[in-house]
């Protein structure tokens, strides 16, 4: 039975693990379409080129660097994740990209911001709630750092609910996923605790009660691809 223990230090030590690999994966495993879901999270957010974004569980900076990316993008954004072999590679695609002055990569638990009240206009999580020990404290936070007016757009992983799509899905998920994932990055706890945490995170109705009670107001929930992933934005009005 795979351990879903959420405590930083494991996840932090299992995302470490799988690092140098951890890119690779998410373009092969998704065939690609990652990249699409993270430049529609962005251009949800509607930037005008003066935000600052936090980006949490940034791992090697994907979402933080499309941030940057957009046109209009962000103005300078701050990636938050407590896996430090994560940042370092995203450190080293900021560098390799001179995106430096503009992008800063911090240590830190999404469920205790390092970052002021009201200091920023917009924060951003993909693929990284669901790990997160206490969900609605992470919420909270979110709501706590955003500046009035200010947006959140979170991309997760859902079990679809199309029966045809939903089997297709799990089998792939549970089956085909963690044989290559375990393959390629030699570790198997990672690509096992995927598809068991997917499984175990709140549904998209959950989610965005959760969201209303941490405050933020003008929710939606938004399917892409078959429902295998949602697209939840909030505002703190």
């Amino acid at each position: 039975m795979t351990d879903l223990n959420k405590s930083p230090d494991k996840i932090a030590g299992m995302f470490n693990a799988i690092a140098g690999n951890y890119d690779f994966l998410n373009r092969l495993l998704s065939a690609g379409i990652d990249q699409r879901w993270r430049k529609f999270a962005i251009r949800s957010l509607q930037l005008s080129g003066r935000e600052r974004v936090l980006d949490l569980c940034t791992g090697t900076a994907d979402l933080a660097i499309a941030a940057l990316d957009a046109s209009p993008g962000a103005a300078r954004v701050v990636g938050v994740d407590f896996a430090g072999e994560m940042l370092r590679v995203g450190l080293q695609k900021s560098r390799a990209r001179e995106l430096t002055p503009r992008l800063t990569l911090v240590r830190g638990d999404a469920a205790n911001i390092p970052a002021a009240s009201g200091s920023v206009n917009a924060v951003t999580v993909a693929f990284g709630i669901r790990n997160v020990q206490n969900t609605q404290q992470a919420c909270n936070e979110m709501f706590r750092v955003l500046a009035p007016g200010g947006r959140v757009a979170v991309l997760e992983f859902a079990i679809p609910t199309t029966p045809g799509v939903r089997a297709a899905y799990l089998f792939y998920f549970n089956q085909v996923l963690p044989r290559i994932g375990t393959l390629i990055s030699k570790h198997n706890a990672a690509y096992g605790y995927l598809p068991a945490s997917v499984g175990a995170f709140a549904t998209p109705g959950e989610f965005v009660t959760i969201l209303r009670q941490s405050g933020f107001g003008d929710i939606t929930a938004v399917p892409l691809t078959f429902g295998i992933v949602y697209l939840y934005t909030a505002q703190r009005r």
